[in-house]
């Protein structure tokens, strides 16, 4: 004899607990991506400090300008308007930091140029 078919009852609430472990490790991988990246020292000194813009704005024009363009509207380098819509402060700091992203150098500025630069760089 054939076996009887789950009933739909049945179907709905183990489509339900699979939904729930998929949505419950989402939460896991999102959180714990946080975390670690949180667990850098740099970041969280740097994310702790009060930013000065225009101090950030100086740092941008010696260090960022020649390819991002003076009003960081692109040349070599893109547009960096509406950044911080478009990426976290963990990474933009890992953008300017790690020089991955050729032909971008590697940048270590301080934890206060680092806060003022994210300043700036949320005002465009």
């Amino acid at each position: 004899m054939d076996e009887p078919l789950a009933q739909p009852s049945d179907l709905a609430r183990r489509l339900a607990a699979v939904l729930v472990v998929v949505v419950l490790a989402l939460v896991v991988a999102f959180v714990g991506t946080n975390l670690y990246r949180l667990s850098d020292p740099y970041v969280r000194e740097v994310l702790a400090l009060t930013s000065n813009p225009e101090r950030g704005e100086a740092i941008f024009q010696i260090n960022c300008a020649g390819c991002h363009g003076r009003g960081a509207d692109g040349n070599v380098g893109p547009s960096l308007h509406n950044l911080s819509q478009r990426k976290s402060e963990f990474d933009i700091i890992h953008q300017v930091t790690s020089g991955k992203t050729p032909p971008m150098p590697e940048f270590q500025p301080t934890s206060q140029e680092m806060a003022d630069l994210l300043g700036y760089l949320e005002t465009l």
